[in-house]
């Protein structure tokens, strides 16, 4: 795992967006299309809007998302509501190429295998994402694998569902499907996770960011070393 430390947030977001940016040209350069898959929370803003004003062609993007909270379309709780506002929106990119969550499906367990089916389509069977982005959580959890959650144990499966977390279930992309990804990045700023963080690049399996596979990891971040 490669640890990248930056002053600022804001030094962190420009590096990362250039990370995706070299990212996004090998893909196409190899595969002619580049498949993302993005987490919410507002950490990734940032990197978000510098990518949106860069002026790459995203038109053979395949944009996924990582994890998504069971709420109305268009709420602010939903992570794909800001993603739209803050990169989708600007870049212009084609529903078709915006795979969301089904998280208002009536059958959500059934909405989770609907969107596996999705990223086999896309990705191949099994299907790989050119590129995860992960955050992580003050408790250690990285996209909705939460500690304590029976989706921390599940195997056979690329998404999966949660029980109820800060006030809502989620739909998220579990241990397989993001360990199988051909590069992971990981943008955590702020000092509060600062032990977080060192357990993680520990690889500390006792916090879920902790099993994500590292060898193709790369680490932005504000946080000082030891």
């Amino acid at each position: 795992m490669r640890v990248l430390r930056f002053a600022s947030a804001t030094e962190a977001a420009e590096d990362a967006a250039r990370h995706v940016a070299g990212c996004a040209a090998r893909a196409m350069a190899e595969r002619g299309q580049f498949t993302l898959a993005l987490s919410g929370g507002s950490t990734p803003w940032a990197m978000l809007a510098i990518l949106s004003h860069m002026g790459l062609d995203w038109s053979a993007t395949h944009l996924f998302q990582v994890d998504e909270r069971r709420a109305p379309d268009g709420a602010a709780a939903r992570n794909l509501t800001h993603t739209r506002s803050h990169f989708t929106d600007r870049i212009g990119l084609a529903e078709s190429c915006i795979h969301a969550m089904p998280v208002t499906a009536d059958d959500f367990e059934a909405g989770a295998q609907a969107y596996a089916d999705t990223l086999q389509r896309v990705c191949g069977k099994p299907a790989v994402l050119d590129l995860v982005h992960l955050g992580m959580g003050g408790d250690g959890h990285t996209a909705s694998l939460l500690p304590g959650d029976e989706l921390l144990e599940v195997a056979d499966a690329d998404v999966g569902v949660t029980g109820i977390y800060q006030g809502h279930r989620r739909m998220s992309l579990t241990f397989p499907a993001l360990n199988r990804s051909r590069e992971i990045m990981w943008l955590v700023n702020g000092a509060d996770k600062s032990d977080m963080l060192q357990r993680m690049i520990n690889a500390d399996r006792g916090i879920p960011a902790g099993r994500i596979e590292q060898a193709r990891a790369t680490v932005f971040t504000d946080i000082p070393g030891a």
